[in-house]
């Protein structure tokens, strides 16, 4: 990754700089998850976990804690590698070689953090990425990309092709803060059409405003990592901007069965239950979803719901849990819960 950013041939470029970035992160994710006995070779497809599911796994490992905005960090550098790959994309300098950095830092963060290592033991700083401009942080190279669109879209300039690729590279960005950062073509035109309409960069992009970076250090040892800021967006749903909503895929988010749920948490489904509704995970929008298809419902669980259900765990008494909630009989009246705090006061329903 480093010697193509530092390159003096603009061919693919860019292109290289994120395939490589990306593709290290995999080995070094995976590297972790075997040195911590996880198995990253899925047996039911014939081959290795993707990247994704990596990351899913390293979240989950309290010996790699990739925390949040190391997440975000991981999603944005992947998302820019699909579209980078896949589609026409423009990703400007400045964007490049702050998650080129960004991306150095955290690799040193992680690889000290699971091997005890260091990348400058086994790198010279001379190869690290380097750029003639000092850095800047991503709020004011959002706004100058956002500028740079609304040029592009100005009636007359024929430049369509182009707004939209610095369209794609901004959606990107947002896996900082979204855990869905794959780019659609609907994304886009939802954005295309927002812009043109004369919206404000925090209307279109509002995902973008929760996203911050802390720099230290500076030339070889410039570290750089970006954070959030803020509490999440939220929109309700009869005062939303159309132009502010990005589709998420539902069936990506939510996809976790409730049989699939309780064998990642080793606890048999009926006691799985109880936890769930101990824990009102069943009402809780950023947990549960149910899918209907003709006559047929089917339930599903996000990340969210296995993760607050794997970290109650350790603090609560699941004998007490499992008797406050488990099955009191077909016709009898369903006990209200005991126990302080509880999200679900009857049981009784089904998994």
């Amino acid at each position: 990754m480093t010697v193509a950013f530092n390159s003096i041939d603009d061919d693919g470029r860019t292109s290289a700089v994120l395939l490589s970035l990306q593709h290290s992160f995999e080995m070094l994710l995976k590297a972790a998850l075997v040195h911590n006995d996880v198995q990253v070779f899925d047996k039911s497809l014939g081959r290795s976990i993707g990247f994704e599911k990596c990351l899913e796994l390293s979240r989950q490992q309290p010996n790699i804690k990739v925390a949040d905005p190391e997440a975000g960090t991981l999603r944005a550098i992947d998302a820019l590698r699909d579209d980078e790959q896949h589609w026409f994309n423009s990703v400007s300098e400045p964007i490049l070689f702050v998650h080129a950095r960004a991306g150095v830092t955290l690799f040193d963060d992680l690889l000290n953090r699971v091997f005890g290592e260091r990348l400058a033991d086994s790198l010279p700083l001379r190869v690290l990425p380097i750029s003639t401009e000092p850095p800047m942080g991503l709020e004011i190279l959002i706004d100058q990309e956002f500028s740079q669109i609304q040029n592009l879209l100005q009636p007359g300039r024929r430049a369509r092709n182009e707004a939209r690729a610095r369209i794609r590279t901004l959606l990107a960005i947002e896996g900082h803060a979204s855990e869905d950062s794959r780019v659609s073509e609907r994304d886009v035109d939802r954005v295309e059409k927002g812009i043109a309409d004369g919206k404000s960069r925090d209307a279109v992009f509002p995902i973008l405003t929760q996203v911050s970076t802390e720099f230290s250090g500076e030339g070889p040892t410039l570290t750089v990592r970006f954070d959030r800021k803020g509490p999440p967006v939220k929109f309700a749903d009869d005062t939303s901007d159309a132009a502010a909503i990005r589709e998420i895929d539902l069936q990506k988010k939510f996809h976790w069965s409730a049989t699939e749920l309780a064998q990642k948490l080793k606890i048999s489904p009926p006691k799985s239950l109880a936890l769930r509704q101990h824990l009102g995970i069943d009402e809780d929008p950023r947990c549960f979803y149910v899918f209907v298809m003709g006559s047929q419902q089917h339930p599903r669980f996000s990340d969210n719901a296995l993760k607050v259900m794997r970290d109650s765990m350790p603090i609560l008494d699941m004998d007490d849990i499992w008797e406050a909630h488990k099955p009191v009989g077909r016709g009898k009246t369903p006990r209200s819960c005991p126990i302080e705090g509880c999200a679900q006061v009857t049981n009784g329903q089904s998994a």
